[in-house]
């Protein structure tokens, strides 16, 4: 089996008409399609939603639930919050920076933009509290072939370990940041 593509990534919402207003406003994304059931498909439970899908450019589509007779959202409580993110590509790190500009312009608190050395992001809560990335890349063919290298070695090593292997520590080299820092 070779998988095609992501056909949609799916969470949770707390309200998904201001969830696809506030994606089309602050990211751009169109609002291409919605599904509403009272009994879900899978599983026949009574349970009803609502879901909608977003188009995150280049045939990926982001999907929200909004499940009005759940308890209420909540996070993975033994997961640190910077780990658990969606990450969008962005064209430049002009783009990077005006869309910067532009959320807090709005309101947003905004993180960064932070130099990974392979490119540079910023992150952001939705009104979900769903934490997000703009990403621009900035990396070189080298760079990327270098890490192309060693990454079985590194996943082989931290496999054993559990600790950050040191192949890769040149991407960190001078920026002030450890090789486990995200």
């Amino acid at each position: 089996m070779l998988i095609k593509r992501i056909h949609h990534a799916a969470y949770r919402c707390i309200d998904a008409k201001q969830t696809v207003e506030w994606y089309g406003k602050h990211l751009g994304m169109k609002f291409v399609l919605a599904i509403a059931e009272n009994e879900v498909p899978s599983t026949k439970q009574p349970d009803p939603y609502m879901h909608v899908f977003l188009d995150a450019g280049q045939g990926n589509v982001l999907a929200f639930f909004e499940l009005p007779t759940q308890p209420p959202m909540g996070r993975d409580p033994n997961t640190p919050a910077w780990v658990q993110h969606l990450a969008l590509e962005v064209d430049s790190v002009d783009t990077l920076l005006a869309a910067k500009a532009r959320l807090e312009s709005e309101g947003i608190a905004v993180l960064g933009p932070i130099d990974h050395t392979l490119f540079k992001s910023i992150y952001f809560f939705d009104p979900n509290g769903h934490r997000l990335e703009l990403a621009a890349n900035t990396a070189t063919p080298e760079m990327l072939q270098k890490l192309d290298d060693v990454k079985q070695a590194m996943l082989d090593e931290w496999a054993v370990t559990k600790r950050a292997p040191c192949h890769a520590a040149w991407l960190h080299a001078g920026s002030g940041a450890s090789a486990t820092e995200p």
